[in-house]
């Protein structure tokens, strides 16, 4: 599995609650992508930023969706380029389900 980081500024104008209503707006198109797992929207008042943490089947399945066409849609919706961090998930403690999985 993978966990992709990623993070963006945002304008000063952008709280909390709007944060939350782009992020509403965009989550569907988040919905039965192949190979996303899960994804969370990430805000900071104190960094001025936002992003979503995302757990992938593979870096491949990120990769098919982090395009060209993706970060300018970032850009357009958020005012900011986005910065994508790949980390290896070798192990993952869910506790709403009660399951810790591997990848191995």
């Amino acid at each position: 599995m993978i966990t992709a980081i990623v993070q963006f500024s945002l304008p000063s104008s952008v709280t909390r609650d709007k944060a939350a209503e782009l992020f509403k707006g965009s989550a569907p198109k988040y919905r039965n992508l192949p190979g996303l797992l899960r994804k969370y929207y990430v805000y900071s008042a104190e960094q001025g930023t936002g992003g979503g943490v995302y757990l992938w089947k593979s870096r491949e399945d990120a990769e098919r969706i982090y395009t060209p066409e993706w970060k300018q849609m970032i850009r357009e919706r958020y005012g900011a380029e986005p910065v994508i961090t790949y980390f290896d998930t070798p192990v993952v403690v869910d506790n709403l389900t009660a399951e810790i999985s591997s990848d191995s």
